[in-house]
């Protein structure tokens, strides 16, 4: 299937709005503290499968309404229902939302997670999966899945979270599924900056566009070499990134900033 433009898009589980070359993603089920469904969570894979091949966006802004985040998969909608699914069913289920994850880290553009109130369970691996998280004091982010008898090993949670927090951390989040405070986060390295609930998306749309500003291709390159040198010793990485910075020397926007050095102004870059 071809990708669509995001611009084209109306998705019918979420809101998304372009603000020039940032897409912001709203979770908008408010009167639930916005928890994904069977139905949403196969739109944002849709959604940041399609992404990758578009040029005009150059960030992502994920939050949610009504002083919430995420609060994971609907009980009655998701849980109540996979009680009746065999094990294939089952397997279907758990590998989509893995595919949520695989399309939110390959997708080129930087996703910047505004996480307030709850953020549980697949709403903690949507933020864990952000590039940059900005949170309020009041943020609640739990991987609860002990909770309701599961392993903590949910859409990459063992691959990702210890790289972030640290092998310890992560593990007593994982093993006990208890919430983790915006203070705290912003302490253990989960999240980049704290700010008020009602300076939360502007801060984070601030960010989004200066990132968006960047040069887009470099970005994206940046974003892939970090999820690639995971499994890379130093001296393949080394070599993995004397390739990727060579390809980012031939782009229009690495002239752009030198002559804009030169100048002494600052640079507008492209993306090409």
């Amino acid at each position: 299937m071809r990708p669509i433009p995001l611009a084209q898009w109306r998705p019918q589980h979420f809101k998304l709005a372009l603000d020039g070359r940032v897409a912001h993603v709203i979770l908008a089920r408010p009167e639930k503290k916005n928890p994904l469904t069977f139905d949403s969570y196969a739109e944002l894979v849709s959604l940041f499968r399609d992404a990758a091949a578009d040029d005009d966006v150059r960030a992502f802004l994920l939050s949610g309404e009504g002083g919430n985040f995420c609060s994971g998969g609907d009980v009655f909608e998701i849980i109540g229902p996979l009680l009746d699914r065999d094990t294939k069913g089952v397997l279907d289920f758990t590998r989509m939302t893995g595919d949520l994850v695989k399309t939110m880290r390959a997708c080129p553009q930087p996703i910047i997670a505004a996480v307030d109130g709850v953020c549980a369970g697949a709403g903690a691996i949507m933020a864990m999966a952000s590039d940059l998280r900005l949170a309020t004091p009041g943020a609640k982010t739990a991987f609860l899945f002990n909770r309701v008898g599961l392993a903590g090993c949910d859409m990459g949670a063992c691959a990702m979270l210890p790289r972030i927090v640290g092998l310890g951390r992560a593990s007593e989040l994982l093993y006990l599924g208890r919430s983790m405070s915006g203070a705290e986060g912003l302490a253990w390295g989960f999240h980049n900056r704290l700010c008020e609930p009602e300076a939360l998306i502007g801060a984070a749309m601030a960010l989004a566009q200066e990132i968006a500003a960047g040069p887009a291709f470099a970005h994206g390159m940046t974003k892939r070499m970090l999820q690639a040198e995971w499994a890379m010793g130093l001296e393949a990485a080394i070599d993995a990134e004397a390739i990727a910075q060579a390809l980012c020397m031939k782009t229009a926007d690495f002239g752009r900033a030198f002559r804009a050095f030169a100048a002494r102004e600052k640079p507008v870059f492209q993306g090409d």
